[in-house]
């Protein structure tokens, strides 16, 4: 943990300068040939193709294909030199700069220079939903076409993270620069300086992007094209990659489906390259509601649940089991905290304490319990068994389901709800999708995947704002786990699992994206083996 805890941090303390770009993938040895096509396939359709200002797995499919960023990262959270070739931290941590390369152009063959980092940064910063990943930023200063200087109110070690082409990537501001950007007619024909030019889109079906002939990285990409074939059913989903009709299906986690995709001969089916998003499947509770204001109640939920059998029954082995609010993988994790294993004995205990004693039916609560619809496996099952399984401890559930997403996000957001499951993303950095869940200046009524538990602690409060400005390593770990400590001691949520995404390709397809951003990064390096 402590290798991975340095080579992360790099990143936040060290000025680099790189002068590769190897990504970890699968480690092909061969040479790498050029031509063909991929077909890769999706459930999730794309409002658009602008990162910039949305967020989520269907954008970023698409935009990082379309988009350089400033950097990218390896399979160990290592950045690497991309629109930019080297970058500096300032010792005293209030700015960064960024050299980019010479002679990289837009897809529509426009210079890339300084003023379209500046625009793209400060786009950013305004429109996209993650508020906290720019914040810091006050401005970007372009002393020549080549040198971007971004101005920090404080020290911000997230920032670097968040110049991955799944967040930062790179607008041409002679495209985007005009008029709402939100209504720009190009985020449906996107310009960018990616691997890949956009092609086509039929909205709903699929979107074709071919090879960019300009890519500033000489010889790349090697494929000619890639078609994202967009199919609602991902039961049908499944069954055209076990036909071959897909070359590479990313974020597969129904249990079902992994473990058939595994027996197919001809695929292969890696749990790599999702470190980045973080998702964790979890229990949260609605903590200014009577009896779940009092910890012990939430407490006494947690040893009351079997979470091996979760694991081993419900889920089928393939997820891995979550102890706290940042994903294991995460250099700054750490499992020192309480475990809430099975103890039926100590969660009556906790609920006599609370007053919750058992009536004439044996019964000493009723609650309700949501799940995110279309979630059947860590969704719908696991709050099924809650129903059988809290019995034994005298707690009655009632499954309440949601007719579709809206309905359950209104729902939660609205805090109409006693615990529901839910599965939210780390996004790479704590300061960028985990603060969100837990600081109480993001009690936001109505907004789905904010503080919806409304759960408040001042120490909480002070340690992540703390933690998001505090640029040397081990102590900002040490601050890290103080909060996780504290997070799962208060248990306004009981952590389940890691969402088990998983990349299925065909075997002959080298260099898969595997990296921590899995299929939400570049694919300039995938190629065929066409022996």
């Amino acid at each position: 943990m402590l290798n991975r805890l340095k080579q992360f941090t790099l990143a936040a303390a060290v000025a680099l300068a790189l002068g590769a770009t190897a990504l970890g993938g699968a480690g092909a040895k061969a040479a790498p040939e050029d031509g063909g096509t991929l077909v890769v396939g999706t459930t999730q359709v794309p409002r658009h193709f602008n990162g910039a200002i949305q967020s989520g797995q269907a954008t970023a499919l698409a935009s990082t294909q379309i988009f350089a960023s400033p950097l990218r990262y390896d399979a160990n959270w290592n950045p690497q030199p991309y629109l930019a070739k080297s970058w500096e931290v300032a010792a005293d941590g209030l700015s960064v700069t960024l050299h980019l390369v010479e002679g990289a152009t837009f897809h529509d063959g426009q210079p890339i220079t300084s003023e379209d980092v500046k625009f793209s940064i400060m786009t950013i910063k305004k429109n996209h939903p993650f508020t906290t990943m720019l914040a810091p930023v006050t401005d970007v200063e372009t002393p020549d076409p080549q040198t971007a200087v971004i101005k920090l109110a404080h020290p911000h070690p997230a920032l670097l993270l968040a110049m991955s082409p799944a967040l930062m990537p790179i607008l041409p501001e002679h495209v985007y620069g005009q008029g709402d950007i939100q209504s720009n007619p190009a985020n449906l024909k996107p310009v960018g300086s990616g691997p890949f030019v956009f092609e086509e889109y039929k909205q709903g079906e699929y979107y074709k992007l071919k090879k960019n002939p300009n890519f500033f990285i000489k010889g790349r990409p090697y494929l000619d094209e890639v078609i994202v074939q967009i199919i609602g059913d991902p039961t049908s989903m499944v069954l055209s990659m076990r036909r071959g009709d897909l070359d590479l299906v990313p974020y597969v986690s129904a249990v079902r489906d992994i473990q058939m995709l595994q027996k197919t001969e001809g695929l292969t089916v890696s749990d790599k390259g999702s470190d980045g998003f973080g998702a964790l499947n979890w229990l949260a509770f609605n903590t200014k509601k009577p009896p779940f204001d009092n910890p012990d109640v939430r407490r006494a939920i947690g040893y009351a649940i079997d979470k091996k059998f979760i694991l081993d029954r419900l889920l089928g082995g393939v997820a891995q089991r979550a102890y706290g609010p940042i994903v294991p993988s995460s250099p700054l994790a750490t499992d020192q905290v309480e475990h809430y294993d099975l103890d039926l004995a100590k969660a009556k205990e906790l609920l006599d304490k609370a007053g919750l004693k058992p009536g004439a039916d044996g019964v000493r609560l009723k609650m309700t319990a949501d799940y995110i619809p279309g979630f059947t496996d860590q969704g719908r099952n696991i709050v099924e068994y809650l129903r059988t399984q809290l019995r034994q401890v005298g707690i009655e559930v009632e499954v309440r389901n949601s007719p579709d997403f809206p309905t359950w996000a209104q729902r939660i957001s609205n805090y109409d709800f006693d615990v529901t499951e839910d599965n939210v993303y780390n996004w790479g950095d704590p300061v960028i999708g985990v603060n969100r869940t837990y600081v109480s200046s993001n009690i936001r009524k109505g907004v789905i995947w904010s503080n919806t538990q409304q759960y408040s602690n001042p120490d909480v409060d002070r340690i992540l704002e703390q933690a998001g400005q505090e640029m040397d390593p081990a102590k900002r770990a040490a601050l890290y786990a103080e909060f996780q400590k504290i997070v799962v001691d208060d248990a306004p949520i009981l952590y389940l699992n890691v969402t088990p995404f998983n990349t299925v390709y065909k075997s002959n397809l080298k260099n898969p994206p595997l990296t921590i951003w899995g299929a939400a990064s570049p694919m300039d390096e995938v190629y065929w083996d066409k022996k």
